[in-house]
């Protein structure tokens, strides 16, 4: 969440910035500023209060000693109404402060000054393209059709086992899934990238500190008896390794990835772009993620967007990268580049991955620091991406691919598939 420093410094700013947002911040912003200073002159009293207690019991002693045992005693009185009053004070604080995080947490992070206004995906930049889209033959299948017809992924067998979204796959669409899984990690670890294995349920605590919570779209499966919940991205256990914790400078930039399922409602999706692989309650993925300081933390962001270019190219995937606008960005993106690969029987972009730069915004949240060079602890900024998502991968590489003696497998593949072609 934004600082309080940044908000009451920057309150025109502020609000103009989440305009691009589409996000209506003039009464969020002049509350908080309310707020605040209501707890700054609060806790001015209860400075001037603390300081009368002690001179006053000071007194005390002093007139107890002299034999003023009235002086004394009307003494020891104002100090109980002090007291009293610092505790209301005390009171009237804790409140301001509740309020003000009620308030922070509904308050989205500031875009980046080169995000592109607009509302919807429509108004996304196309920043760059790679790949070449194949031409099929007119009776080229869908990703659905193929996994029915080579037997590699059921999907109605995984609604009698637990409902819509969450497919079973099978032989040669196992063994894809998990070469892919394979090809995804090592790749990531030739990059630098430190492989961690996450859990794949959090507390509360975990979810607010990344913003999933509070869950403002209903996204979030709740494990209701232990409180926790499933995770929607590795982002969010990944991340949270470095909650309440200060790192050393040179230490940055931190560089994790983790493999994990992913949970996801997606609340209100219906129609043609939820069939198949397109969108699931339950998919695989491995995440990047990486913890920096604030003056580099956008050359990682640009080597983050060239490493998952780097994995499209290699699976021989047409793709384009997006610069996203305003009103299609995450409530805690500063700046996000999304990946899509063309789904060629399908004649449809397919969004394979999110790579964002969030500032300081989940390290507030966090307390996510590092010591800078004069010893003074600063927030961290906090990066992740897809690196890569599975499910619409595997639907464009079963179309793409397909011929008629089989679906090929790109050649970078096959040392982990071990076979070529599904036949």
């Amino acid at each position: 969440m934004l600082t309080l420093k940044t908000i009451t410094d920057n309150r025109d700013d502020i609000i103009r910035r989440l305009s691009i947002k589409h996000f209506d911040a003039a009464t969020y912003i002049d509350r908080v500023i309310e707020l605040d200073l209501l707890r700054r002159n609060t806790q001015t009293a209860l400075d001037a209060n603390l300081a009368e207690i002690n001179a006053t019991s000071r007194t005390i002693g002093l007139l107890m000693k002299e034999g003023k045992k009235g002086e004394a005693e009307a003494a020891k009185l104002r100090v109980a109404e002090i007291k009293e009053t610092s505790r209301k004070l005390d009171e009237t604080k804790s409140d301001a402060e509740k309020q003000i995080n009620d308030i922070l947490v509904l308050i989205p992070n500031l875009p980046h000054t080169s995000v592109p206004e607009g509302r919807t995906a429509e108004d996304n930049v196309c920043e760059k393209t790679g790949g070449h889209i194949p031409e099929l033959s007119a009776d080229a299948l869908p990703h659905w059709e193929l996994a029915k017809k080579y037997n590699l992924i059921d999907f109605e067998l995984g609604v009698k086992i637990t409902g819509a979204g969450f497919p079973v796959y099978i032989g040669y669409g196992a063994r894809l899934q998990r070469a892919l899984i394979d090809f995804f990690l090592d790749s990531a670890r030739e990059a630098g990238y430190l492989e961690v294995q996450p859990p794949y349920v959090i507390n509360a605590d975990s979810g607010y500190g990344t913003g999933q919570l509070p869950d403002k779209e209903g996204q979030m499966y709740h494990c209701g008896l232990d409180d926790l919940y499933l995770i929607p991205t590795a982002e969010v256990p990944v991340t949270n390794l470095y909650r309440d914790v200060i790192l050393d400078k040179a230490a940055l930039p931190l560089k994790n990835a983790a493999y994990s399922a992913c949970f996801r409602r997606e609340a209100g999706s219906y129609g043609k772009d939820v069939r198949g692989l397109n969108r699931l309650h339950q998919f695989d993925k491995v995440e990047i993620v990486r913890i920096d300081t604030p003056e580099h933390s956008y050359q990682s962001l640009q080597e983050m967007v060239d490493y998952v270019e780097s994995l499209v190219t290699k699976l021989e995937l047409p793709w384009r990268i997006l610069r996203l606008c305003g009103g299609d960005m995450s409530f805690t993106s500063a700046l996000t580049f999304d990946f899509e690969v063309f789904s060629a029987a399908q004649q449809r972009w397919l969004e394979v991955s999110s790579v964002s730069n969030f500032e300081s915004y989940q390290a507030n949240r966090l307390k996510c620091r590092y010591r800078d060079d004069n010893k003074k602890t600063q927030l961290c900024h906090t990066l992740n991406g897809s690196a890569l998502a599975l499910p619409r991968i595997v639907a464009a590489l079963l179309e793409n691919n397909q011929t008629p003696d089989g679906i090929r497998i790109p050649a970078a593949l096959i040392p982990y598939t071990k076979f070529e072609v599904i036949r």
